[in-house]
């Protein structure tokens, strides 16, 4: 949904299809960028009716384009995924259940979910982790309102800084200390401050799994 999204699915597809096939491949994709500008930290019922709106309109384009297969490029929109896939006859991918299945076949059971307000407090992208046999470490609330603030004043602006490198370091390894095995990164930009490859906890990145099925179905 925000731009810098945009770019690392896109960055993360393309890179994953030419490492599967050869350096001259580039993905077949239909991308539609829409502004975030009225989608940001929605909480009312009739907000998220919107969005639901926004993104099942945006569904039928793509389908209507030619798309076999839809992702949502957000982890807070699959708040509304089930409207969105009652929109097309095609596939939507959904992102925690790529997560939760890939966290299932690792054998973690514990882990501790990080993201905007919406996507760690509510149920709709718990649930889906859950029904995959992981346990999530309650939500911690300052926690909650630092990781929402970095996300939409820094990290959706572009934004990547030390600072916020050092914050989520620390609750990283307080997660750990309190017994997650692994940690979920259920926002697309959270990657620009979290090292996924070398952190104190194994990191279990949404968009690069997400981008992963992706290339699956491409390829498939």
């Amino acid at each position: 949904m925000s731009w810098v999204s945009t770019r690392t699915y896109y960055e993360d597809i393309n890179q994953l299809v030419q490492a599967r096939t050869s350096r001259l491949t580039s993905a077949p994709l239909l991308i539609e960028s829409l502004d975030f500008t009225d989608l940001v930290r929605l909480s009312t019922p009739e907000q998220w009716g919107h969005a639901a709106g926004v993104l099942a309109d945006s569904a039928r384009r793509l389908e209507q384009a030619g798309a076999t297969a839809l992702l949502i490029g957000a982890n807070s929109m699959h708040k509304v995924f089930d409207k969105v896939a009652e929109a097309v006859s095609v596939p939507v991918i959904h992102i925690a259940d790529v997560v939760g299945a890939r966290m299932k076949a690792d054998g973690i059971t514990n882990a501790t979910l990080l993201g905007s307000r919406n996507v760690v407090m509510e149920s709709f992208y718990r649930k889906r982790l859950v029904a995959h046999g992981v346990t999530l470490l309650p939500p911690a609330l300052g926690d909650v309102d630092e990781v929402d603030r970095i996300i939409y004043e820094e990290l959706m602006q572009g934004k990547a800084t030390r600072a916020a490198e050092r914050t989520l370091k620390t609750m990283l390894t307080n997660m750990g200390q309190q017994g997650a095995q692994a940690a979920v990164l259920g926002c697309t930009e959270l990657d620009m401050v979290i090292d996924v490859d070398a952190n104190v906890l194994p990191i279990y990145d949404g968009t690069r799994i997400h981008a992963e099925a992706a290339v699956d179905w491409i390829l498939g």
